[in-house]
């Protein structure tokens, strides 16, 4: 081994430990901040480690906040959202994969215009149309108005991904008298799984992370996601910041983990495409 190499390698692994270092550090923070208490943080300062000994104390506080059941509006919010957004963006993504007609550029266009739109944009005429359709303070709603955003995104992956599906396969289905929705689901959806993964963190995280639409159209307090929850608790004169932190960190850590274990399928599934040989 060249000294070359060794310098390479130390410089390697030294940039790993700080992007490590610097990603897990906002984790570190909330894990002291929520294990010290308010003199701590309002007198002397921020403990340089998690004070394990406030345990009890920061449990007693999230008994008080309905955590569990905001847990699980986030959870119907954000898997609701993905699947609904995997159906319908893999039927688009095929439509404009395979099928050549008119318009068929129009409505690629008007998929990318709906990520140039602030949701700040639509906010108003969407709560309208929820009045009138019966879906305000209804999470159904909340899902519908976050599939709007993620679906185009899901869409465009995997129609990037279908592309690169050659077409000579198909053809022999259709030989067999497949049906092309059996084409779809059967042959070609099973062989772009890492893009089909991709476009489903991508969806979830949009709905896991949702706060602008929550916040506008779900009134009543057992309905709230997480984010409008832990939002709810900074007070004009005092916000229990050890107990906000605490529940902040039980909303990330399932995300964290839902990522850490499916990181790999992610890169394959965004690089799908990049490269045609």
């Amino acid at each position: 081994m060249t000294l070359k190499t060794i310098i390479l390698s130390v410089l390697r692994y030294l940039l790993i430990a700080v992007l490590v270092i610097v990603a897990g550090f906002p984790i570190y923070w909330m894990a002291t901040t929520a294990l010290a208490v308010s003199s701590e943080l309002y007198g002397t300062g921020q403990v340089a480690w998690p004070q394990l000994q406030n345990l009890p104390a920061l449990f007693d506080e999230l008994r008080e906040m309905p955590i569990g059941k905001w847990l699980f509006n986030t959870l119907l919010i954000a898997s609701g959202g993905t699947v609904l957004s995997l159906v319908l963006g893999s039927i688009a993504g095929y439509a404009l994969s395979r099928f050549r007609f008119h318009g068929r550029g129009a409505v690629g266009f008007l998929l990318f215009m709906t990520q140039v739109v602030p949701e700040a944009l639509i906010l108003v005429p969407l709560y309208a149309m929820f009045i009138t359709l019966g879906l305000l303070n209804n999470l159904v709603g909340l899902v519908l108005a976050n599939v709007g955003f993620s679906l185009p995104v899901a869409a465009f992956i995997l129609k990037s991904a279908m592309d690169a599906v050659p077409y000579e396969i198909e053809e022999s289905a259709i030989i067999d008298n497949c049906p092309r929705f059996g084409i779809l689901t059967m042959i070609v959806l099973p062989l772009i799984m890492p893009s089909i993964a991709a476009a489903a963190v991508i969806a979830f995280f949009a709905g896991w992370n949702e706060f602008l639409f929550a916040s506008t159209f779900l009134m009543d307090r057992e309905l709230w996601p997480t984010s409008v929850g832990l939002a709810s608790f900074i007070g004009q004169y005092e916000t229990p910041l050890s107990a906000v932190m605490g529940a902040a960190l039980v909303f990330s850590l399932p995300a964290i983990v839902f990522f850490l274990l499916i990181q790999r399928k992610i890169v394959a599934g965004l690089t799908t495409g990049a490269v045609k040989g």
